[in-house]
């Protein structure tokens, strides 16, 4: 008789969902202190990152090394408003200008810029958040696709665009706060983000809407735009004469990313309560595509492991031996390149997934195949996900 927990688990991703699900909502939060809560929330913000490149390069084919200009745009929407709501005339009665962010008065602007003022509203900023990381992302997505320029040239121009936009913001001290960045940010709506209460709820904000990212990505991978998506990866040619316009594919997908990314860039602005430049230029866009190689650019759940194991390292060894930090990671790349193309998905395809196989067979938990064997649920985007060559996934 088969086990009544079969049919969940034979739903698209839906164990390795459950697995992560259980590590961050309950076993994280129970085994750390507040400090530890908050510091993960961090690092889980950049797998907002990760999981979109893993969409975006592991399945279209799209190595962006410019992901931190999503992941700015979305953290500076929100400092924004933060930064508005507190600068409150009665805030700022001590500025030559009261009423205008701190900076702003520093560098002798008096009044509030044009395009700072619809993020007083909260309604606007949210809706900023998801929309204006996916418009750029598409106008940038159409200057390139349309013209297929993909694979090294598309990676040097993103790394070009997000060197344009650190230095845009250092150059504009009065608008953005320069090299310092947006600080200061206390309170939401008149709730303080600062206390410990309040960093362990936007903890749980930050990693129900992962779940929801990685579930939106495994819903995407499992429609026919999805197959098409890695059939294009795998045989453009092929695609583009079957019919299909293959840049509007490579511009959803890299808006869908770049979507993804916005967000985290808004919780990492809350939970660490700053955005400056320093966290979207070239090296943190590197970084994210590291987390994305370690976990596996074909697992999405794998991207989140990923994350979480090179964030803790770095932050270890930054810390004794701050130096070495970026040799680690490039050392980290180098090695994954070399004996794990595949990162940590690939290696628990090879060595570990039929010893999880045995269990579940075990316990009636995995169907029957016609030939009387028991085979194992797809799990797309999670850690056991495919990792054969991408002619295979394809099909």
């Amino acid at each position: 008789m088969t086990h009544p927990l079969s049919k969940i688990l034979e739903k698209r991703g839906l164990p390795g969902l459950l697995i992560l699900a259980l590590l961050i909502l309950v076993v994280i939060p129970v085994t750390m202190d507040v400090d530890g809560i908050n510091l993960t929330g961090r690092f889980l913000s950049f797998a907002f990152v990760a999981v979109g490149l893993a969409l975006a390069w592991g399945y279209g084919g799209l190595l962006s090394l410019g992901q931190g200009l999503f992941f700015g745009i979305g953290g500076y929407a929100m400092a924004m408003y933060l930064k508005l709501e507190a600068s409150t005339p009665e805030a700022t009665r001590i500025q030559t200008t009261p009423g205008i962010p701190d900076f702003m008065d520093w560098n002798q602007i008096t009044a509030l810029p044009w395009f700072w003022e619809p993020f007083n509203s909260l309604t606007f900023t949210i809706v900023a958040i998801m929309v204006l990381p996916a418009l750029v992302a598409t106008l940038i997505g159409f200057a390139l696709f349309t013209r297929r320029v993909t694979g090294v040239f598309f990676a040097i121009i993103m790394q070009a665009l997000v060197t344009i936009a650190t230095i845009l913001i250092i150059g504009q001290q009065g608008f953005t706060g320069g090299v310092n960045g947006i600080t200061d940010l206390r309170t939401l709506k008149g709730w303080d983000i600062n206390t410990d209460s309040a960093l362990v709820i936007l903890y749980f904000v930050n990693a129900v809407l992962l779940l929801a990212m990685i579930a939106l990505g495994m819903w995407i991978l499992s429609t026919k735009y999805g197959r098409i998506l890695m059939a294009t990866r795998d045989q453009e040619n092929r695609i583009r004469f079957s019919g299909y316009n293959v840049a509007y594919f490579k511009i959803f997908i890299f808006a869908v990313a770049a979507f993804m990314s916005g967000i985290g860039g808004a919780m990492f602005t809350l939970q660490v309560g700053f955005m400056s430049p320093s966290i979207i230029g070239i090296i943190p866009s590197i970084e994210f595509v590291i987390f994305a190689a370690v976990g596996g650019r074909l697992s999405l759940l794998g991207a989140v492991y990923g994350t979480l194991l090179v964030t803790y390292a770095r932050n270890l060894i930054a810390e004794a031996y701050p130096e070495f930090w970026l040799f680690f990671i490039g050392g980290i790349f180098i090695a994954v390149v070399m004996f794990a193309p595949y990162g940590l998905a690939g290696l628990y395809q090879k060595y570990l997934r039929r010893p999880w196989e045995r269990f579940l067979a075990s316990r009636g938990w995995m169907r029957r195949s016609g030939n009387g064997n028991k085979t194992p649920p797809a799990v797309s985007g999670s850690p056991s996900a495919p990792v054969a060559p991408a002619t295979e996934t394809s099909k």
